[in-house]
């Protein structure tokens, strides 16, 4: 029975290191794989495992942020209606065990950099910086609205950024921006949650949810849903791009990213669902089946 105990309390104290490092959140750093996808080097080993490698150190230091923010914002998870069964709101983990946890995944990315072979400097730099904007995200930029928005997509521009660098590929200005401009819109979307939950409850869950309202954020989704697909436009057209995958018709798939943001729409306006986008991409067959498509035809127009 002894046994059995200790068992149980292992077994708990996995669960709750796990939702503190959040590996499910670890979806967002295939933006790091993307260069290597769409600039055709797939297939190109040495390509393939530094933006691999690159992933791997993204989903480490990814996960130090996710400790270093629940440490700060403990406070506010504990009146929270979900957050507040967070490991450290909750008490099932200490601070000291937060910050040591923290501290590991921050060695552990350095030593998954150490294992690049070529542009270890500059792409280990780009995520000591994504860190270092993260904590100071968490710290004082997250606690001013438009600010923390923009922050949250820049970070995403990084790890594409740091994807191209670590594959040896040169990124198009039009991937940038529709990284930036994707992002944007789904951290709007993020956002509208919370002002559905304060206008709920009469309690703001962020300091400056109080700078949104629906208007507001509906209007932003809008505007960047619209810009994105925009720039989707101007990539599919450039010369850059079709000269690289040798096709005038990529422009015929603005019609999946057309469907692709709608969804994204209807289940942030109609359904609600805006909270985590990575429950989105996980548990949504529309937008999992769009996703597929995408690079179904992107692989076969760039590979085949």
């Amino acid at each position: 029975m002894k046994f059995k105990g200790n068992h149980n309390v292992q077994c708990s104290m996995i669960n709750s290191i796990l939702n503190l490092i959040r590996p499910q959140q670890w979806l967002k750093n295939a933006f790091v794989l993307m260069p290597v996808f769409f600039g055709g080097s797939l297939l190109d080993r040495s390509a393939l495992y530094a933006s691999v490698v690159t992933f791997i150190a993204f989903c480490w230091i990814a996960s130090a942020v996710y400790c270093f923010n629940d440490i700060i914002d403990v406070a506010y998870d504990r009146r929270h209606p979900v957050k507040c069964h967070r490991p450290i709101a909750s008490g099932a983990v200490s601070m000291k065990q937060a910050y040591g946890l923290m501290i590991l995944m921050f060695i552990l990315s350095i030593g998954t950099i150490l294992l690049l072979k070529d542009n270890m400097l500059l792409v280990g730099g780009i995520i000591l910086f994504y860190f270092v904007l993260n904590l100071a995200y968490c710290l004082w930029l997250k606690q001013h609205a438009i600010v923390d928005v923009c922050v949250i997509a820049f970070g995403f521009v990084l790890r594409l950024i740091a994807g191209g660098e670590a594959s040896g590929v040169v990124l198009s200005k039009w991937i940038v921006l529709m990284t930036f401009l994707i992002t944007l819109f789904m951290s709007f979307a993020k956002r509208r949650d919370d002002v559905l939950r304060m206008e709920a409850t009469g309690e703001a869950p962020r300091k400056n949810t109080i700078r949104y309202n629906l208007t507001f954020i509906n209007q932003a989704i809008t505007i960047t849903a619209s810009v994105t697909l925009v720039c989707y436009i101007m990539y599919t057209v450039s010369p850059e791009v079709t000269a690289r995958t040798h096709s005038e018709y990529l422009y015929l798939t603005t019609c999946l990213a057309l469907l692709g943001l709608l969804r994204y729409i209807q289940l942030t306006v109609v359904d609600k669902r805006s909270g985590d986008p990575t429950k989105i991409m996980l548990r949504d067959r529309f937008t999992q089946i769009i996703v597929v498509l995408f690079a179904l035809v992107f692989f076969f127009v760039i590979y085949m």
